[in-house]
C-alpha cells in the first residue's frame, strides 16, 4: 500500500475538528521541546498572517532535541491560523506519530521535510510554501533574477529542484537532498518555495527574503518597462553579504521581534 492509499485509509479515523479537544503539553515535554513547539506555532501563525498559506497543503516542521531524530509538523487538518504548540504532531523517521494524535499528518510533507531533516545535521528547521509568486517564480526557467537587493541577497544560496509529480514517493527523497546540497534556500520547480535553517526564525527569515524577491520579481516583470540591471559584481557582492547576514539577524533581530508580533496577534499560539 502506497502512502496516497494509506492516508485515505486514515481518513475515515479523524475527528472532524469542533470534537477535538487539545490538551497541553506545557510541562509534560521538556523545556526545550516546549520551546521549540512555540517558537514552530508562532511561525505557523505569522505564516497566515503574512498570507502565504495554502489553506492547509504546506508545511513547517523542526527537529526535536534528541539522538530519536524526532520531528514537528503541522496537523493536517488544521488551519495555520489554529495551530498550537501542543497540537503540532511529533513524527518519527518512517512519517508515523511518536504519541497517540487524533489529528492526520501531510505525507507529501513527510516526504520532502524527512529527506532533508535526515541529511542535513544543521536544517533544524524546514519550511515551504506554496505563495501565488514563489509558484510564479519557480516556473520561471532562470529562476531569481538579480533584480532587487533582496533577491541579491538570497540569490547565491539558492537550489533548484525540478517537479516530479506530488511529492509522496519516498525514492525523490535523495534527489532533493542531492538538489539541496549545502544551499539553504530552494525553488522546487513548478511547485513553491523552500528555506531551511539552524533555528526555526532562521528558516522564516530566509524564507521570507526568498518569497519577498519573488514577489518583488513578479511585480518588476508585469510592468511593462525596460529593467535596470544592477552593476557589475554587485549582485555577487550582495550575495556574499547575504550569506553572512541573514542568520545573525534572523536569530538576533528580526525573529525575536516576529515572536513578539504574534504574541500580539494572538498569544493563544503558546498554548
Amino acid at each position: 500500500m502506497n502512502r496516497v492509499d494509506t492516508m485515505s485509509r486514515g481518513m475515515s479515523d479523524v475527528k472532524a475538528l469542533d470534537s477535538v479537544e487539545i490538551p497541553s503539553l506545557q510541562g509534560k515535554v521538556g523545556d526545550e521541546e516546549w520551546a521549540l513547539r512555540v517558537d514552530l506555532a508562532a511561525a505557523y501563525r505569522l505564516v497566515a498572517h503574512y498570507g502565504w498559506d495554502d489553506l492547509i497543503f504546506t508545511h513547517l516542521s523542526a527537529r526535536v532535541p534528541g539522538p530519536e531524530h524526532h520531528f514537528l509538523m503541522n496537523p493536517y487538518n488544521l488551519m495555520f491560523e489554529e495551530v498550537t504548540a501542543s497540537s503540532l504532531v511529533k513524527i518519527d523517521t518512517s512519517g508515523n506519530p511518536v504519541e497517540p494524535t487524533p489529528f492526520l499528518t501531510n505525507p507529501a510533507g513527510f516526504t520532502i521535510h524527512s529527506a532533508i531533516h535526515l541529511a542535513r545535521e544543521d536544517a533544524h528547521a524546514v519550511m515551504h510554501l506554496h505563495t501565488p509568486h514563489g509558484q510564479a517564480v519557480s516556473a520561471h526557467a532562470d529562476g531569481i533574477l538579480p533584480l532587487t537587493q533582496t533577491a541579491m541577497l538570497v540569490r547565491g544560496d539558492l537550489a533548484f529542484h525540478d517537479y516530479e509529480g506530488v511529492a509522496v514517493d519516498l525514492d525523490e527523497r535523495e534527489r532533493i537532498v542531492a538538489d539541496l546540497g549545502t544551499k539553504n534556500a530552494m525553488l522546487l520547480r513548478n511547485h513553491g518555495t523552500l528555506a531551511v535553517g539552524s533555528t526555526v526564525g532562521e528558516a522564516f527569515v530566509r524564507l521570507y527574503f526568498l518569497e519577498r524577491a519573488c514577489e518583488a520579481q513578479i511585480l518588476a516583470l508585469s510592468a511593462g518597462e525596460s529593467i535596470n540591471n544592477p552593476p557589475q559584481g554587485s549582485p555577487e557582492v550582495a550575495a556574499e553579504q547575504g550569506g553572512k547576514g541573514i542568520a545573525l539577524a534572523a536569530n538576533f533581530l528580526a525573529w525575536p521581534a516576529l515572536k513578539r508580533k504574534a504574541y500580539r496577534l494572538d498569544p493563544g499560539f503558546a498554548t
